[in-house]
């Protein structure tokens, strides 16, 4: 019989989605996959498709496990090229040889594993005693393999279990060499790197070094690494006599040379150049940090020396908008990515530096001697917060070589199988403590990082954002100090006659140096005011760092609790956390060490492999 009100046989269930009374919408459960059956597949290709129980059942039955096929392919290669991890340890238990020899290129199962990337794979075998210095047909170990393919985790793997990280082929060619040749991406050659390998090294059929095979192949990434990571050098020749300098002076002009390798080319050859003085100091790096420090004072003095020149004002803002195009013209040519990130802190100093002449010069003689202490007082407690932000440590993630290749093989061996980017850096090689962050401009791991300050030069972390808040806090009260000084000397010395606007303009006419340096003051003390209120809103009120609040939606701890940060206990605590402060035993603050490494969660168990995962590799290589 039909039921109308379901619209379908009464057979006492609605179709999918139909409203059942007043309740949400019933939904059927997913359909249960297909079980594929496999009882007419051979014993390799059950390998092949991870069907494990027809593996099993063969092999029970009698099937030598170490038999090849025509083609001298064992039934462990089959497994590790398809990274079939439950056959691979069934094989292994069930006797199977680790280190068999088998297709064209006479590959063992460690170098298919390699090859294809699964580090799964590469963990089982290895584990199993296989040997990763063994060579196939073409004269390349594991590592070369790994290498050549890009697969970062594999050759991070094998360099902790104990290959030598600087490893020749047959042909004398190095992991290295391999990477920047065959990989146009930063990784593995930057990790290569970290691990210790050498850009010295050169194969023994070219006498090229890692710098050459890169050059050749004009892998721009491997190049930048080469020379801004690994400090390769441009003047070593190959066996026809090339260098890589050479080289990349031949193709100066192309696009793929990039900019920070042609700007070090020029700085390699003019520094050793006798000719062209100007153009040797233009690349010299010592003149260039001078000039990046220097630049800041001598603005702001010629700014101020403009501004009192008795000539129309007009003329005055056109002067300085020369001025200033001309210093732009050549931060352009001098400033690299380097020098422009301390750019700000010589910005900082000078201004600071011209406060303290302006109150000595102008202001100390028109106010008492308790506002000129209030004022040093600041001065005092400013440059010891900013010292302690500048150069200590902001808690700085930092483990042993030995210490690093142990997580990576704890982390490769583990039930997860991997490297969870969350909590492991592929650039320090460290595991990440929670709320710690990998700094781009420092290259370094930082604990509770808040974030890369250019004013002060350093990373604002778990170590130094109490120092940093009483920088932030000293620099207001001596900007407010400043202003209070001009106006007393202008009051002193200018008058005070007329309405608000007349007044401030008669005060800049009396004295425009001193009205230069009350409009830096006032700009100070707005933005730093914000800064602070910022800082202490997010730190007091919030309970995070300012990478947390731009990042929460990305961290699974604050999706978890929606956007809300978990280390809040309201503002009173959070305030004694931070500040480390009891108030006189009404408050209970808590002392942890965030670059401490975390307590390891528990492992899950790892999940049953799927007899259909994914579509196997039925060739073998030739």
């Amino acid at each position: 019989m039909y039921d109308s009100t379901c619209g379908a046989a009464a057979t006492g269930q609605c179709g999918k989605g139909q409203p059942d009374g007043d309740g949400p919408p019933k939904r059927d459960p997913p359909p249960a996959p297909i079980e594929r059956d496999y009882s007419g597949f051979d014993i390799v290709k059950a390998t092949q498709y991870g069907a494990f129980a027809r593996v099993k059942e063969l092999v029970e039955a009698g099937w030598d496990v170490n038999q090849p096929d025509r083609e001298t392919v064992t039934l462990l290669h089959w497994a590790a090229i398809n990274n079939r991890r439950e056959i691979i340890q069934y094989l292994l238990a069930a006797g199977a040889a680790v280190d068999a020899v088998g297709g064209e290129l006479q590959s063992t199962p460690l170098h298919w594993a390699t090859r294809q990337g699964h580090l799964e794979a590469t963990v089982l075998l290895l584990r199993a005693g296989a040997d990763p210095a063994l060579r196939d047909a073409e004269g390349c170990a594991c590592l070369h393999l790994a290498a050549q393919f890009g697969h970062t985790a594999v050759v991070a793997y094998l360099v902790a279990r104990g290959v030598p990280v600087d490893a020749a082929d047959a042909g004398g060619m190095t992991p290295l060499m391999w990477a920047c040749w065959k990989v146009a991406a930063v990784d593995p050659a930057r990790l290569l790197l970290t691990l210790g390998a050498s850009t010295r090294p050169a194969d023994r059929s070219h006498g090229n070094t890692a710098l050459h095979w890169a050059v050749l192949a004009r892998n721009t990434t491997a190049i930048s690494t080469l020379l801004l990571y690994g400090d390769a050098s441009l003047d070593i020749p190959n066996l026809r006599g090339v260098t890589p300098l050479a080289m990349l002076q031949s193709n100066a002009d192309s696009l793929w040379v990039g900019s920070k390798v042609t700007d070090k080319i020029k700085e390699h050859t003019l520094a050793s150049s006798k000719r062209n003085i100007i153009r040797r100091l233009a690349y010299d790096k010592k003149f260039r940090w001078w000039c990046v420090v220097v630049m800041p004072f001598i603005a702001f003095y010629v700014t101020g020396l403009v501004l009192e020149m008795e000539v129309f004002f007009l003329l005055k803002m056109f002067i300085l908008i020369c001025f200033y195009a001309l210093l732009h013209f050549v931060s352009n040519i001098l400033f690299d990515d380097e020098l422009k990130n301390i750019f700000p802190l010589s910005v900082y100093l000078a201004t600071k530096v011209w406060f303290y002449i302006t109150w000595a010069v102008f202001v100390w003689p028109v106010v008492s001697a308790w506002a000129s202490a209030a004022f040093v007082g600041c001065s005092g407690a400013l440059w010891v917060t900013f010292l302690r932000s500048w150069r200590s440590d902001p808690g700085v993630i930092t483990a042993s070589k030995a210490d690093k290749f142990q997580t990576i093989i704890e982390l490769s061996e583990s039930a997860r199988g991997g490297f969870e980017p969350a909590r492991f850096c592929s650039a320090c090689l460290v595991r990440r403590p929670l709320r710690s962050k990998h700094c781009s401009v420092c290259n370094r791991c930082v604990a509770k990082f808040d974030h890369h300050c250019p004013w002060v030069g350093n990373c604002i972390g778990a170590r130094n954002h109490r120092y940093f808040i009483g920088f932030l806090a000293s620099l207001v009260g001596m900007c407010a100090w400043m202003l209070w000084g001009c106006c007393a000397y202008w009051a002193a010395e200018c008058g005070a006659a007329g309405p608000g606007l007349e007044r401030l303009l008669g005060w800049a006419r009396c004295n425009a140096w001193l009205a230069w340096v009350a409009l830096n003051a006032a700009f100070h003390l707005f933005w730093v005011s914000v800064l602070l209120c910022c800082q202490l809103y997010l730190v007091v009120c919030l309970g995070m760092t300012t990478n947390e609040q731009l990042n929460r939606g990305r961290y699974r701890h604050f999706q978890a609790r929606g956007g809300r940060s978990p280390f809040s206990r309201g503002p009173l605590n959070n305030c004694a956390d931070f500040f480390q402060c009891r108030l006189c035993g009404l408050l209970a603050p808590r002392a942890r060490d965030w670059a401490a490494p975390d307590e390891p969660a528990p492992e899950p168990e790892p999940e049953p492999e799927p007899e259909h995962e994914r579509a196997p590799m039925l060739q073998h290589y030739v």
